[in-house]
């Protein structure tokens, strides 16, 4: 058996979603013990970075709220109450460490597109992680990428491809969604996924939920994931 730890970071539930689809698709490729954990909110850093400079006097941000300043950067009230359900919704997911890193054979990583590329959020994870990449504690670990974005103009692929990047750093073993094994993604509608990894089109305002065929996709890429790392683990056991 192989440990599958499926780590995400989600604001509005869309990789909430997936991540729940991508563990399910690992748990059905065996017996394998299968983590879920997040990567919480910077509310703090959030809060420093995005109000001006007036609002940076002491006095005035001991009453600013994370709520207020959050509320700001999503500026659409329904939008910022979504956020909140989202949060919520996961408040019992256990909050991501190095240890749970540590403790997998193959790691699936989820996180919304910003910009063409991962948050913030996941960035600093990864790099107050850095003592994993000196230990090489993930070297040779197999690893998936999932994430959503608002359309198919506006990143998913290119945000995956970017996230590979840090991951190659830690020694990481990338594991894509092969056309063969994935026929839903060569369609001309409006769905997410990719020969580089799983994705939802979350839509402009958030309002859209995961399709079924990106949920069945998300499925298959945590049991690709599982296989190979049990097929690994397997290996370096025979091997010692």
């Amino acid at each position: 058996m192989a440990n599958l730890l499926v780590i995400y970071y989600s604001a509005f539930g869309h990789v909430y979603q997936m991540a729940q689809a991508v563990a399910d698709g690992a748990s059905q490729s065996g017996a394998h013990p299968v983590r879920i954990v997040r990567i919480p909110e910077m509310a703090a850093d959030v809060n420093r970075v995005i109000t001006s400079d007036k609002d940076r006097r002491p006095a005035l941000q001991e009453k600013t709220s994370s709520s207020t300043t959050l509320a700001k950067q999503f500026r659409l009230t329904d939008r910022y109450q979504k956020y909140e359900a989202t949060l919520a919704l996961q408040k019992e997911i256990p909050i991501a460490t190095n240890d749970d890193l540590r403790w997998a054979d193959g790691i699936l990583w989820g996180f919304p597109t910003y910009y063409g590329s991962m948050p913030a959020q996941v960035k600093l994870f990864l790099e107050m992680a850095g003592e994993l990449c000196i230990e090489g504690a993930l070297e040779g670990k197999p690893t998936g990428i999932f994430n959503s974005t608002a359309s198919i103009h506006t990143g998913h692929e290119a945000a995956i491809l970017t996230a590979m990047v840090p991951l190659f750093h830690f020694g990481m073993i990338f594991v894509g969604l092969p056309y063969s094994e994935n026929p839903e993604y060569l369609t001309s509608d409006a769905i997410g996924c990719s020969p580089y990894g799983a994705s939802t089109l979350a839509g402009p305002d958030s309002s859209l939920s995961p399709d079924p065929r990106e949920l069945l996709m998300a499925a298959r890429l945590g049991e690709r994931v599982a296989d190979i790392a049990a097929a690994i683990k397997q290996f370096q056991t025979k091997k010692a």
